[in-house]
């Protein structure tokens, strides 16, 4: 279903959306809040929702360059406002040649965000639409009502996902009232909100009745080049994700161990995870850190940089994601762009990600994890033969076609 245009400024919505009475016919500046993407500034490797906000910051520049005003909350937590725009375009570049290298060089970062402290938010006679690529910080509703007052702005978001109630028992502590009070915010302030799929709007919809609601699904950028294949060597899986419960790391591990009960050690492929660790992950960290059985097989990764998983991509047998709950998954398109197959959750915001090109497992069905690893782990696999036969007609979700959803609900 299309996207429907922004409704005209109106001044019956100006107790509702902050907006100053304006004639339809006016453009507005587009604010960008970057507020959430600085504090990022010294990790290493990113996540789903930073490379969002990277893909906004970049996209909007080229596409309104000359409506686009980036903003962020002062560190002590007032609204000051305005980023300088050049400090900006130098602070994007710092962050892809970290998220290439994987290197986080805290004193750079440290002049990067103080250059972008924020200034005073200048008086203007146009509209404004506050933009905001993620839910972070919406919890405060009073902030944002009075962020909003003080650039006379409507509030557009972004929603990755509605997992705190949905699956609450794979949140943060107090993770549900959280996600309801920053879906109350949207509620009473919001005039469009986008979702990252159309599975999250689905769900979505049984929690706003007043903004706009639509799916901008995400995109991925470009598989970096593998600079030299991978050495042969024994067979590997790789699993890319945050180790904590929702990512269901605990049914690989125990299939892992398994195996090194009851096959030859030289039969054993790999598995490779790749990513930070979480919260409330105790049971997975106690199998990787004391179990003697899995430190042969089992190789903990942290966080990599693009140019250092990229080859990972390029050498496994398959990504592996088990997870329980996804808003979009990311993960699986990056894998399925650079060539490398996916077994992963059948779950709704799992197929629009890889859509007909991964084998898609029930994450509670360890008998039937165990069989696909077991036919994707053999030289003359026809199972994997297959998937990469589907994958040479599949076409991997662009930015640009994200952007153009953004854009299409902007006045």
């Amino acid at each position: 279903m299309g996207l429907k245009p922004f409704r005209a400024f109106a001044p019956m919505a100006f107790s509702r959306r902050y907006l100053p009475f304006a004639r339809p016919s006016q453009v507005p500046e587009l604010v960008l809040d970057l507020s959430r993407f600085l504090s990022r500034a010294f990790l290493a490797a990113p996540t789903g929702i930073d490379r969002v906000e990277m893909a906004w910051a970049r996209g909007l520049a080229a596409r309104a360059p000359d409506r686009l005003r980036y903003a962020a909350l002062h560190p002590a937590g007032r609204y000051y406002g305005r980023l300088d725009p050049a400090a900006v375009a130098r602070f994007l570049d710092f962050t892809e040649e970290r998220w290439r290298t994987g290197i986080a060089d805290r004193r750079a970062a440290v002049r990067h965000l103080w250059a972008l402290r924020p200034r005073p938010v200048p008086p203007s006679k146009a509209p404004r639409l506050y933009l905001k690529p993620s839910s972070d910080g919406l919890e405060d509703e009073a902030l944002t009502r009075a962020i909003l007052i003080r650039e006379g702005a409507r509030l557009l978001c972004l929603v990755h996902d509605l997992i705190p109630l949905t699956h609450p028992e794979y949140a943060r502590p107090h993770g549900a009232e959280t996600q309801r009070r920053r879906l109350a915010t949207l509620d009473a302030l919001a005039d469009t909100v986008l979702t990252n799929s159309h599975d999250t709007l689905g769900m979505l919809r049984a929690h706003l009745t007043q903004p706009r609601l639509a799916a901008a699904p995400l995109g991925i950028d470009p598989a970096p080049a593998v600079q030299a294949p991978p050495a042969p060597g024994r067979p590997y899986f790789l699993c890319v994700a945050t180790i904590e419960p929702r990512k269901n790391h605990l049914l690989l591990l125990n299939l892992w161990r398994r195996l090194a009960e009851t096959r030859p050690p030289t039969t054993i492929p790999r598995l490779v995870l790749v990513g930070r660790r979480g919260w409330e992950n105790e049971n997975a960290l106690d199998m990787l850190e004391r179990s003697p059985a899995l430190r042969p097989y089992v190789e903990e990764r942290g966080p990599l940089g693009d140019r250092d998983l990229a080859p990972l991509l390029a050498g496994a047998r398959a990504l592996l994601l088990p997870s329980f709950a996804e808003g979009f998954g990311l993960p699986v398109a990056e894998a399925l762009a650079a060539g490398c197959p996916v077994l992963c959750s059948d779950l709704p915001a799992l197929r629009e990600a890889g859509r007909g090109a991964p084998d898609y497992l029930d994450p509670l069905d360890g008998a039937a994890w165990a069989t696909a690893i077991d036919a994707y782990a053999r030289p003359d696999s026809l199972a994997r033969a297959a998937q990469l036969t589907r994958l040479a007609d599949w076409q991997p979700p662009t930015w640009d076609r994200h952007l153009d959803q953004v854009m299409a609900v902007l006045p």
